[in-house]
Formats: C-alpha cells, structure tokens, sequence
C-alpha cells in the first residue's frame, strides 16, 4: 500500500510513464493529469519531458494553463524535466512566438540550447542535493538556464564551450532540470522531489 504523497504527471504529451514509474519506485501514488479536476487531486506535479510548445499549446486548448499558474502561485509542488523547465521558467529565449509558459522561476532559459536532435548527449553530473555521487544525465535537444534571479538555487551545473551552464534549479517549491532523470535507473531527482511535496503538506 502506498503511504507517499499523491503526485501527478502532466500527461498532455512526453516521456509520462517514465516519470510515473520513478516516482513509484521512490513511494510516491503517481496519477496521470490532462484536466483540472486531477490538478485539484494531487499534492505535486511533474512537467514532463517532450515538445515544450506542443505542451504549452495543449494545455491551453483543454483549458489547463490558468489552473496551473494558480497553482503554482498557491505553492503548489512542481518539477519541471527539460520542456518542463522550459515551462516553469519566467523568460525563455529561442521559443516560438506562440509559446506560453506556466512561469514561476525567476530564471532565463534557452531552448534546444545544448543542439539538435544528433546532439543529445549523456554523462555524469555532480549535484551535491543527491549527495557524493554523480547522477547521470541524459540530455536530449535539451535547454540551460542563462541566468537567474536572488531567489533561485542553482543545483547543479555542466562545463561548456562558453564556460559553465546551469543545468538544475530549485526556487522554493519549485524544482527543474535540464536533463532527463526518469530515462536512468537513478531515481534521486524524483526522491528529491517527493521530500518537497511531503514537506510542502
């Protein structure tokens, strides 16, 4: 019997299963979200991996990215993997005209910053918030963080041809990375943020 924090997925497109299932092997009860009546049920929500536009889009269409946004303003718990992060930023650069996020970090992110599709990259990333170890790190046409405001922790960081870019933020209850913890078996990320939701309860 699952005892965890009830964590929902945003399930409007991207990697979702994935996420569902590490957030079950850390003793979290992941449920799907498409509407705003599953928003109204969980303690936390995952902003998964995928299109980010595609996912501003539809949650536009089905009427989810007013209820998220207040959510969020209510301190809601969320976790934002790559187009995830590119949806809870304030600012993005290189988006689509079109492109709305839900905001709530106080930071400026790049999309499709680290290349294309054939420049998806993985390896070992250290992020103290885990501990001593490395996490590994699966990059696909991900985004970095160009900079962020006072109230915004960088988590974590990756060496670059222009100097060091900001891979993992946390500002408050809000946490983001660029990268995709639910493709490895190391679920730590995803244990990071169940100890947020059940903190924030």
């Amino acid at each position: 019997m699952v005892t965890g924090p009830t964590i929902g997925v945003l399930a409007l497109q991207g990697d979702v299963r994935e996420h569902m299932h590490a957030l079950e092997s850390v003793g979290a009860h992941a449920v799907a979200v498409r509407d705003s009546d599953a928003l109204a049920t969980v303690d936390g929500l995952v902003l998964p991996g995928g299109e980010s536009t595609t996912i501003s889009m539809l949650a536009i269409r089905w009427g989810l990215m007013e209820p998220l946004r207040a959510a969020v303003h209510d301190g809601m718990p969320m976790y934002g993997s790559c187009a995830g992060m590119i949806l809870l930023a304030d600012t993005i650069l290189d988006g689509r005209a079109d492109q709305r996020p839900i905001g709530g970090i106080d930071m400026v992110v790049r999309r499709n910053a680290f290349g294309r599709q054939v420049d998806s990259f993985e390896g070992d990333v250290d992020f103290p918030a885990l501990g001593p170890d490395p996490i590994r790190a699966v990059f696909i046409r991900a985004p970095w963080v160009e900079s962020v405001g006072p109230s915004v922790e960088v988590l974590a960081s990756v060496p670059a041809a222009a100097g060091d870019r900001i891979v993992a933020v946390r500002a408050g209850s809000l946490l983001a990375t660029s990268f995709h913890p639910e493709l490895t078996g190391d679920h730590r990320v995803h244990a990071l943020f169940a100890t947020m939701v059940r903190g924030a309860a």
